[in-house]
């Protein structure tokens, strides 16, 4: 098969501007096989799929590339690309997630499906993996090549599961500079202990160099502009630091409810969903220390320093800086939607939170005395990720014989979702002959400056896997810190300790979360 590559550019020439990914224009990754356990879940059509069609529309694959897809319902490999395409277009996305299928490019995924394979199989089963190996063979024989990419789009249960059985069927060595590597979705673990066992699990049979913890929270544009942010500009890093920076906010707020995933949400929860993973990936990437370089190790140890500083809570002060809520009927953009205790799979007397807002802090030189508040939550009033840097304010002395009452607060807030950019509120003098102050914003959007991204999120981080750049990836270390910081929070909740607080449907969370912030004089952010 011919590469679509000159087709591709031609066909899309006239939507170069609004795509940064284009402008890149990125290396084509080495030949790989991609094989995606779950082939046939919402994961796979939700945002793999559509991240692949635009990963070839970037030309960011060799010809050699293919996808060998696995999952337990029966399938062949036209079965599986009919199912694909019938879901492609209206993934097809953009900003705001709003659906334009005229855009779909015809050749692109004519490209992409022509390398889309199916297996059918139990990731229990050892036959399985011997006919995976078979197939794997058969195709690499052809392409003269054998790198491997496996990814575990399933749910966490089967992780173990599949990479033992991978190691058995000997899909997992490496050998004559061929690559074999793994991509792990979270939730990986449910506790600190669970975590470390399957740390010890996997790197029994894998090295750390094959392991990808993903998490497509490090996909997102602006998450990953924060390094460029703070370490490429000489007006903001100077100021980075305790003396300078009153506290730092971090919201990350959901209008969906738990929706047909209730089973699991029951069992999981806001804290273990959200905090050792998302959240802290964003608090460490505003936290962390100048990396020596933007080598992954650097990075990641870098990170990993942040979350090993987190001031080491007891079940007593982790009640006293947490509050926890779950969601009651109410409206969400006009619409009338049911409580938690009273959606599908769910215990009609559940105490699982669906919101969780938490202090930290982060006992180190550069953050002392400077407290992190983090908030998440389903069936919020708005759907919205910042980050919000909230500076000290100067002496009010200048001002005392003047009519301005107080001061503006200096705020910088990084929009991560759905929009995505960065803004800077500061005072400026109201024209006139009195001195009065009005707050302003410089606004930053990335849609505005570099053109709509029609990406998902998951673009950069399959190419990082398939170039075997681990930057963005969590290390094993890495999460087991993040999961220690919240343990005596998990264990306080599993001895019943600690109020589940209500709120409404299409709010900003329990009243609580409110005074968790009141008590030492400060106000969340509002979002927009």
């Amino acid at each position: 098969m011919s590469s679509p590559k000159p087709d591709l550019v031609n066909s899309i020439s006239d939507r170069l501007t609004s795509n940064p990914k284009l402008l890149a224009r990125a290396d084509p990754a080495p030949p790989c096989t991609l094989v995606i356990f779950g082939a046939g879940g919402d994961l796979t059509k939700r945002l793999l799929m559509p991240s692949l069609y635009n990963m070839t529309i970037a030309g960011l694959f060799p010809d050699e590339f293919c996808v060998v897809g696995i999952d337990a319902v029966e399938g062949s490999d036209e079965s599986f690309r009919a199912k694909q395409a019938e879901t492609m277009q209206s993934f097809v996305t953009r900003k705001g997630g709003k659906s334009h299928p005229d855009n779909f490019n015809e050749t692109a995924w004519d490209w992409l499906r022509d390398r889309l394979h199916y297996q059918q199989g139990d990731f229990g089963s050892d036959e399985t993996f011997n006919k995976l190996k078979e197939r794997l063979d058969q195709l690499h024989s052809e392409t003269q090549y054998s790198n491997c990419v496996f990814y575990l789009a399933v749910a966490d249960r089967f992780f173990g599961l599949i990479i033992d059985r991978l190691a058995t069927a000997g899909l997992l060595h490496e050998e004559d500079g061929a690559f074999r590597r793994i991509i792990v979705e979270k939730p990986f673990g449910h506790d600190l202990v669970s975590a470390k066992e399957l740390n010890a699990r996997i790197l029994k049979v894998a090295n750390e160099s094959q392991v990808f913890r993903i998490d497509h929270f490090l996909g997102k544009e602006t998450v990953q502009n924060i390094m460029a942010l703070r370490f490429s500009n000489g007006i903001f890093e100077p100021l980075w630091n305790r003396d300078h920076i009153d506290h730092v906010q971090i919201t990350a707020a959901e209008t969906v409810g738990v929706e047909t995933r209730g089973k699991f949400y029951e069992v999981t929860g806001a804290l273990r969903d959200m905090v050792p993973n998302h959240m802290f990936q964003l608090l460490t990437m505003v936290a962390m220390e100048p990396p020596n370089s933007f080598d992954a190790d650097s990075v990641r140890s870098e990170k990993a320093k942040v979350v090993a500083a987190i001031h080491k809570l007891t079940v007593d002060t982790a009640l006293v800086d947490a509050v926890r809520g779950q969601y009651t009927a109410g409206k969400v953009d006009n619409l009338d939607v049911p409580g938690y205790r009273t959606e599908p799979d769910i215990d009609s007397n559940s105490r699982t939170e669906t919101f969780v807002a938490m202090k930290f802090a982060i006992e180190n030189w550069r953050w002392a005395g400077v407290p992190f508040y983090i908030r998440t939550g389903k069936r919020m009033a708005v759907r919205d990720t910042q980050i919000s840097i909230h500076f000290k304010q100067p002496p009010f002395a200048l001002f005392r014989d003047t009519p301005v009452e107080r001061l503006t607060h200096n705020v910088m807030t990084i929009h991560v979702q759905p929009e995505e950019g960065v803004d800077l509120q500061f005072s400026a003098k109201v024209p006139g002959p009195l001195v009065h102050l009005g707050a302003v914003h410089m606004d930053f959007r990335y849609s505005d400056y570099f053109g709509a991204d029609n990406s998902t999120g998951y673009e950069t981080l399959l190419y990082d896997v398939l170039i075997g750049d681990s930057t963005l990836f969590q290390r094993a270390d890495n999460v087991e810190a993040g999961w220690a910081a919240v343990q005596p929070l998990l264990d306080a909740w599993a001895r019943h300790r600690g109020d589940v607080q209500t709120y409404k449907a299409g709010s900003m969370g329990p009243v609580s979360a409110d005074e968790l912030l009141a008590r030492d004089g400060r106000l969340w952010k509002k979002l927009v």
